[in-house]
């Protein structure tokens, strides 16, 4: 075996950090001596393939009498920096027991594998806390005979699963029905009050067809989430496990930790902490998805978002200043009555006071007296509707409708122009990578396009300095 380990050509040429793998998974075979180790194809739900590292075996498990448990473990080739696959890998007299950590496919969900973080995660620490939990819950059960003659055809289907086959090229009974990748489905990440407010947002736009919320909060549902399971909405799913996530064309990224931080930057690391545990996952079973972040600081935590999950940068974005705009935009419209001013008016920059006005038209007027007369017009209007904009804060259900009207936009294809976090670079002689607020066309497939600004220097000064300001944090965090 470890011959094969170190000389498999595959295998040194795929994975990034193979010395630390093959010295882990020597532990992992003195431990466990009847594990067999092999390189194998996996197959993603998305059709894309890998030759990974695999290794099954069984785990003894106390639960009144002794029960070996056969599981089957795919390593990645980023490990140890990401956690392994895990599946229960039963036996033709044997069911699984769906519960809170393994669903019916047989794929396993623990707390060590969302939290998963080198050096302090290894597959040993992970295998114990699988003993651990099926030890409270027993994830296999034995069939009669005739039981496990009916039982074929499901475990023919999982062991295409645990191969790596997807549920989309899976042609069996079981694997038939609508494709649930057909549908609008979405993800919202984190149960807390923003979490549950733009569940209801999307929900009552009906803008998904089909709306999962994430709760990675420890212990039994409560507060909001309790209420979402009392009045079931037919399009809502709560769940604990990353699996329900599967296949969502947008992502939203509610989460925040809330651990005993003292400083800012201790704040921020310790939601980049927490991303560390999640972004990975959500990219593995949604691997198309657009990345919707509403985390903070937004514009970090989509920054950390897009290097954690290797999306391209169109898919990506943060909700930035889309609340602030378009609030800006109705004041100029209804209360100013400047509908004129108010469809080229946009908040740019950072999220927050340090948000910038800027404007995408400079067709002012003919000439240079006229131009700076209705330049003078258009400031005064705007400053007006800023001050009224003034001290309305971002409530959780404001966030919650604006989150939702941004996936309106992306699922229904609209190229509607909405001032969200993107990729900065290259715009207004910003050279570093950071996420600044900006107009942008949005589509299926996220960010489209940027919308050209009306250059103005001090607008461009201003959004230097964010940048700056946000890459010098950045450069001190630990991704």
């Amino acid at each position: 075996f470890f011959f094969l380990l170190s000389f498999h050509y595959k295998f040194s040429l795929q994975y990034k950090f193979r010395d630390l793998t093959i010295e882990e998974l020597k532990n992992v075979s003195r431990t466990y001596p009847n594990f067999t180790f092999s390189m194998n194809t996996y197959t993603f739900k998305d059709g894309s393939q890998k030759d990974l590292l695999n290794f099954s075996g069984t785990v003894p498990v106390k639960y009144g009498d002794f029960y070996n448990i056969p599981i089957h473990l795919w390593i990645l080739d980023s490990h140890p920096f990401a956690p392994p696959i895990c599946f229960l890998k039963p036996t033709v007299n044997m069911a699984i027991s769906v519960g809170k950590h393994v669903d019916a496919h047989g794929r396993i969900y623990l707390p060590y594998l969302q939290n998963w973080s080198h050096p302090k995660s290894t597959v040993i620490g992970l295998i114990k806390e699988m003993i651990a939990k099926f030890e409270e819950e027993l994830p296999l059960y034995s069939l009669s005979s005739s039981e496990a003659a009916r039982q074929s055809e499901l475990l023919s289907y999982i062991a295409k699963i645990t191969a790596g086959e997807t549920d989309m090229k899976s042609k069996t009974k079981l694997g038939g029905g609508k494709n649930e990748g057909c549908f609008n489905k979405i993800t919202v990440v984190g149960a807390g009050d923003l979490g549950i407010a733009c569940v209801l947002a999307v929900a009552a736009k009906g803008a998904a067809d089909k709306v999962v919320l994430l709760d990675l909060s420890e212990g039994a549902a409560k507060g909001g989430t309790m209420d979402l399971e009392i009045f079931a909405l037919s399009n809502v799913e709560i769940s604990k496990g990353f699996s329900a996530s599967a296949d969502s064309k947008v992502v939203v990224l509610t989460v925040n930790s809330l651990g005993n931080a003292q400083t800012y930057l201790d704040v921020v690391q310790s939601n980049v902490d927490l991303f560390r545990g999640i972004i990975p996952a959500i990219s593995h079973y949604s691997q198309n998805a657009v990345l919707l972040v509403a985390s903070h600081p937004v514009e970090v935590m989509t920054y950390v978002s897009w290097k954690l999950s290797a999306f391209p940068k169109s898919r990506v974005i943060g909700v930035g200043a889309n609340l602030d705009t378009e609030r800006f935009q109705y004041i100029l419209t209804n209360l100013l009555k400047a509908e004129a001013l108010a469809k080229d008016a946009w908040i740019i920059g950072e999220q927050g006071e340090d948000k910038v006005l800027s404007w995408t038209s400079c067709n002012l007027a003919a000439n240079q007296t006229e131009a700076m007369a209705a330049r003078n017009s258009r400031e005064t209007v705007a400053n007006r509707a800023v001050e009224v904009l003034k001290g309305k804060g971002q409530r959780s259900w404001s966030v919650g409708l604006s989150v939702a009207d941004l996936i309106d936009s992306i699922l229904k294809d609209k190229r509607k122009v909405h001032s969200v976090s993107t990729l900065a670079k290259g715009c207004c002689n910003i050279n570093s990578e950071v996420f600044l607020s900006l107009p942008c066309v949005l589509g299926t497939d996220g960010v489209i396009e940027m919308v050209k600004l009306e250059e103005d220097p001090l607008v461009q000064e201003k959004l230097q300095s964010g940048a700056g300001s946000i890459h010098d944090l950045q450069q001190q965090l630990k991704l």
